[in-house]
């Protein structure tokens, strides 16, 4: 889909660093971490809700 090379990845990380420096990179990774976790673990205890077992009948 995307043919993503060195140059273009190393032109990324430059623009990344010289928009948010060098100091702020750690706390976003962390962050978007903590959210990819937390999306996780919402679709698991959404799916575990949903079983047939949690299902009522309808008279």
């Amino acid at each position: 889909m995307f043919d993503l090379g060195t140059k273009e990845i190393i032109i990324i990380a430059v623009v990344i660093v010289l928009l948010f420096g060098s100091r702020k990179i750690p706390e976003l990774a962390k962050s978007l971490v903590e959210a990819i976790r937390h999306l996780r673990g919402a679709f698991k205890d959404e799916s575990a809700s949903t079983g047939v077992a949690d299902v009522k009948k309808v008279k």
